[in-house]
């Protein structure tokens, strides 16, 4: 570091790191020249709590990690024991498996795009956002009592069937959708400030963003078409015709279209799967003591924010030897020293709430 370099830190108690996270930034005048996340300040040790809990005690404080996206958290979890445990899961509640997740990340991305208007000073951006979210939340409310951390899903399937009226009530939410992010979209797209301030600021080749890891939304903006759901299917996504949108820009602007296409290719899924949902039971019996034979497994799954997986070994007991989560946002992360340096100063918020992190399921 030179005389004229300056030290300084976001953070950890700082509205633009979306939870208690840290950057030592250095700067020389207002160009960055290094920055360095610090994370840890929301440990909670999880992953060893886990090992002291049965497997279907787990499951709700996996809700607590991605608190934006709690039913993705629930649904990786659930697939990798039952993966571990031989559990075949009823096609019908695959499909409203399918339906959850779906509603979730349109939940988390219309939280995303609020967040991320208000870092750069689109407040009214964030109230459009956090209105038409509360739709989606409604329907989880009904669905399962939870607004954020949902739990929503079981070992096995699901608690609940869908209803006529929750199905009733998805439909009609999903109408009132388009007009909406149409909404966002002509106040944001053609901005000249939004996009002055997203457009080449924290760019990112496809080989970079390899190279660094990077998965979801942010990988896709790079122009790498990896989707989960399309390329290793899980939960009965085969079943469903659906685009994985991509952009070749690599920057912060890329990321928010990549998103807002999601949202509409979420919807069409979610309205296949209402159209074709099988006849059934909506979860497999289950023992109430779940002993699984010793064995390990990975199972991961295309959350809002990126890959998420879970390795868990068992011994035999009702009760893991070893859970282990791969976090979307902790490895997404490790891109940001990377797209910040060169840039200025202030472009830091923007290229960080691009990322779309938690800090829950970064520290665990």
């Amino acid at each position: 570091m030179s005389f004229k370099d300056l030290e300084l830190n976001m953070g950890p108690q700082h509205p633009s790191t979306h939870g208690v996270l840290r950057l030592k930034v250095t700067i020389d005048n207002e160009v960055i020249v290094r920055i360095e996340p610090v994370v840890g300040y929301l440990h909670r040790g999880m992953e060893k709590l886990w090992e002291s809990l049965t497997y279907p005690q787990i499951l709700p404080l996996t809700d607590r990690l991605d608190y934006i996206a709690a039913v993705s958290n629930n649904l990786a979890y659930v697939l990798a024991v039952e993966k571990l445990a031989g559990i075949e899961v009823p096609k019908r509640a695959q499909y409203i498996r399918v339906i959850l997740s779906e509603l979730m990340r349109i939940s988390s991305h219309l939280a995303w795009v609020g967040f991320q208007a208000n870092d750069i000073g689109a407040i009214t951006v964030l109230l459009y956002g956090f209105e038409y979210r509360e739709d989606f939340l409604d329907i989880f409310e009904t669905y399962s009592g939870g607004r954020l951390t949902i739990n929503g899903l079981r070992i096995g399937g699901v608690p609940f069937d869908l209803d006529g009226g929750l199905i009733g009530r998805i439909w009609k939410t999903l109408a009132r959708l388009p007009k909406r992010l149409h909404e966002v979209e002509m106040l944001l797209n053609e901005n000249r400030i939004w996009k002055h301030r997203t457009q080449g600021v924290g760019c990112l080749s496809a080989e970079e963003a390899i190279e660094h890891g990077l998965t979801g939304p942010c990988l896709r903006a790079c122009g790498v078409p990896w989707d989960i759901r399309k390329d290793i299917p899980y939960s009965s996504y085969e079943d469903f015709e659906f685009d994985v949108p991509l952009s070749d820009q690599g920057d912060v602007y890329g990321r928010y279209l990549v998103r807002m296409q999601e949202i509409r290719q979420s919807v069409r899924i979610i309205e296949q799967a209402l159209d074709r949902l099988p006849v059934g039971d909506h979860i497999a019996k289950v023992p109430k003591i779940l002993r699984i034979p010793a064995g390990e497994v990975f199972h991961s799954i295309e959350a809002p924010k990126g890959e998420l997986g879970f390795y868990i070994r068992s011994n035999g007991t009702d009760k893991p030897e070893r859970v282990k989560m791969k976090s979307p946002s902790f490895i997404n992360l490790q891109s940001l020293p990377s797209m910040c340096r060169g840039g200025i100063f202030s472009d830091v918020v923007s290229i960080l709430g691009s990322l779309d992190i938690v800090l829950g399921e970064i520290d665990k």
